[in-house]
C-alpha cells in the first residue's frame, strides 16, 4: 500500500522521533509513505474566517499533490492533521474553493482522503493486523493515552472518534500488548496555545492532565501532538511523555536500542 505523506515542520526538528518511528513502523506493516514534494508549513492553526485564505494555501497544495498522484494523504502530527483536514472540508464550499483555486492557479475540489496515522492503523491496516506484527508486546505497561484538543475536534469535520469518549488510542495500546489507563483529562486541552500569553494557565492545564494520569496509575503518557508533549514535559510531568509512534516501533521491533 502506498500513501502520500505530509510530515510538517515540527517533525523535521523538535519532533523527529514522531516522524522517524512512523516511517519505520509503516514499512514493517507493509505501507509505503511517500513524502509530499516541496511541502510548506500547514499554517499551524486553522483560521475559521472564510475570507482568510493565505494560511490555507500550503495545505491545499499538499492535498492537490496527493490527488494528482492518486494517493490518499497521511499525516501524523495532531496540529497538521487538524489544519489539513479542516482545510479539505472548507474546500467543499464553492465560494471559498473558488478564491483558493483562483489564487493557486489550479483546481482542487476537496476530494483527497485524509488519514491520521492512527486512523491508518485502525481503518486501513487494522488493529488485528498490527497485533499480528508485534514481536515485542509491551505487556504490563500502563499507558495513558492523551488526545488533547486537535485530534477530535471539531467532531463534525475530524470524524476520528467520539470526542467525549474516544477509544482509538486505547485500542492501539491494546494492540501492542499494553494496558490503557482511563482518566478524565485524556481529551482536555494542555494549554499549549496560551503558553506564550499566559504561562501560568498553560502550566495549570498541563498539570491537570499529567497529575490525573499519574493518579489513575499511568506509568507513561503517549500523545500524537508535539505541542502537547512539549507543554506536558516543560511543566513537569512526573512520568515520561512519548509519541505513540515510538511505542509502535518498540512493539514491532524496529526501534533502535
Amino acid at each position: 500500500m502506498k500513501f502520500s505523506y505530509y510530515p510538517g515542520c515540527t517533525l523535521k526538528n523538535k519532533a523527529k522521533d514522531l516522524d522517524e518511528y512512523a516511517r519505520k513502523s509503516a514499512l514493517a506493516l507493509g505501507v509505503e509513505l511517500e513524502e509530499i514534494e516541496n511541502w510548506q508549513c500547514c499554517g499551524g492553526v486553522f483560521t475559521t474566517a472564510k475570507d482568510e485564505i493565505a494560511t490555507k494555501l500550503s495545505s491545499v497544495r499538499a492535498l492537490k499533490q496527493a490527488q494528482d498522484k492518486g494517493y490518499d494523504l497521511v499525516t501524523v502530527c495532531s496540529a497538521c492533521h487538524n489544519v489539513i483536514k479542516q482545510t479539505n472540508f472548507a474546500m467543499q464550499d464553492e465560494e471559498f474553493a473558488s478564491k483558493v483555486n483562483n489564487y493557486n492557479g489550479e483546481v482542487y475540489d476537496g476530494s483527497t482522503k485524509v488519514y491520521h496515522y492512527l486512523e491508518l492503523l485502525r481503518d486501513v491496516i487494522g488493529f488485528d493486523k498490527v497485533k499480528e506484527k508485534v514481536v515485542n508486546p509491551l505487556k504490563g505497561k500502563k499507558i495513558a493515552p492523551y488526545y488533547g484538543c486537535l485530534l477530535l475536534r471539531p467532531n463534525g469535520v475530524m470524524k476520528m472518534d467520539d470526542p467525549e469518549n474516544p477509544k482509538i488510542m486505547e485500542d492501539f495500546i491494546r494492540a501492542i500488548g499494553a494496558d490503557p489507563v482511563y482518566y478524565a483529562n485524556r481529551n482536555e486541552c494542555c494549554g499549549g496555545y496560551v503558553a506564550l500569553e499566559d504561562a501560568e494557565q498553560a502550566k495549570q492545564s498541563s498539570n491537570r492532565v499529567s497529575n490525573n494520569a499519574v493518579n489513575c496509575g499511568a506509568e507513561v503518557i503517549v500523545t500524537a501532538c508535539p505541542l502537547c508533549k512539549y507543554n506536558l514535559v516543560k511543566n513537569g510531568s512526573k512520568i515520561p511523555v512519548i509519541y505513540f509512534t515510538e511505542l509502535l516501533a518498540e512493539a514491532l521491533g524496529v526501534k533502535e536500542n
